[in-house]
């Protein structure tokens, strides 16, 4: 049997990672400032997170969600208390699509309505209702296309509003700084306005910070940079560090009863483990502080070269556009520098990603090596 040929592969075969060091099969090293589409957070390896998971695989990995497990209790109130989103109840899912189906599954549910309002450039998963609010036609299949999902500008208030009024919507999703799409992001004002208008007409506010979650953006959630309440907040990829988790926070007015939403794998002992580790480092090493601290350090190196354009994102969530596609520059920065970033929807746009506990050398060692190559 072979595999279903759907990745395009650099020509890298990473065996080892400790920090942001990735070792290959043929002991060459390199730099992850991608960290797998962000979902290394705490660095590869970190010997607390190993330490965490080794334990418990030591007593039980796996158990279904027919009988209790603590360690879901104590994951929402730890993750309550350091988000500050004590008045959210925490379901567990195991990836940022899934947390998203659930997500939008629950605003339809609460509303008894189906149309969403989602943005330009959007990515919320490659599944069913997820894939449909994304802005991607090559990856919507016909079957997705049944939802019904109506993309809007960012910052349009006008059009918003106008389909609001409609009276059919369930939701508004949206990323509060987009990944793929290329690291743009909605004004506050609009943030603002679009939790005003959902409050008017009782339509559900989601949040996805699957991406953006997890201090990525200088804070615990990158909404929390506009000072809104969303309705439901999706999670995933830097929860678990590598581990396979996702989640949505729904706030306390959205009831819950038994077999609303369910899931096999979703909040098993050992995924509840990783997420506890990386929230404990998270606190420990104050890696949200770091990362607040790190993006203006990033914006005055990135200020020292013409070939940048623009510096977007916030946090360590931070994008380089150019005035050409960045395609090649990714491979020679891999192949020559041995160092990983990553591209966007946007091909000007090289996205940096890095885990939350890197340094200012480190950062250094990032923009020596993108000068060598420009």
């Amino acid at each position: 049997m072979k595999l279903f040929d759907v990745y395009p592969f650099y020509d890298v075969t990473p065996i080892s990672a400790k920090g942001i060091v990735v070792t290959d099969d043929k002991g060459e090293e390199y730099l992850d400032f991608y960290g797998g589409h962000a979902v290394i957070s705490i660095g590869h390896s970190h010997p607390h997170y190993v330490k965490r998971l080794k334990d418990q695989l030591d007593n039980i990995g796996f158990y279904s969600n027919s009988v209790k497990n603590p360690l879901q209790e104590e994951l929402a109130d730890k993750l309550g208390r350091l988000s500050s989103c004590e008045d959210y109840n925490l379901f567990l899912c195991n990836s940022g699509a899934e947390a998203n189906e659930n997500a939008l599954k629950m605003a339809s549910f609460h509303t008894g309505k189906s149309r969403v309002i989602a943005f330009h450039n959007s990515f919320h998963g490659r599944t069913s209702a997820a894939v449909a609010a994304t802005d991607n036609p090559k990856i919507n299949a016909p079957i997705n296309q049944q939802q019904k999902v109506t993309f809007l500008p960012f910052n349009d208030g006008e059009a918003l509003e106008r389909e609001i009024e409609k009276g059919d919507v369930c939701a508004v999703i949206l990323e509060a700084v987009q990944g793929v799409g290329g690291l743009d992001e909605p004004s506050t004002e609009f943030y603002q306005l679009i939790e005003k208008l959902c409050k008017k007409h009782e339509v559900i506010l989601i949040a996805d910070e699957v991406q953006s979650g997890f201090g990525r953006t200088g804070k615990f959630f990158g909404f929390q940079h506009h000072g809104i309440t969303p309705d439901i907040i999706s999670i995933a990829k830097g929860m678990g560090n590598g581990f396979p988790v996702g989640g949505i926070l729904i706030h306390e007015d959205i009831k819950a009863s038994y077999g609303l939403l369910g899931t096999t794998f979703g909040g098993n002992h050992l995924a509840c483990a990783a997420t506890m580790a990386v929230l404990e480092v998270l606190e420990n090493e104050r890696l949200i502080e770091n990362a607040k601290h790190l993006e203006g350090y990033f914006r005055g190196l990135a200020a020292e070269i013409p070939q940048i354009k623009k510096v977007k994102g916030r946090g360590l969530m931070i994008g380089l556009e150019f005035d050409f596609e960045v395609a090649d520059l990714r491979k020679r920065l891999i192949h020559n520098q041995h160092l990983f970033t990553g591209g966007a929807k946007d091909k000007y746009v090289l996205r940096v990603l890095p885990a939350l506990n890197i340094t200012e050398k480190d950062l250094d060692i990032f923009f020596e090596a993108l000068n060598a190559e420009l």
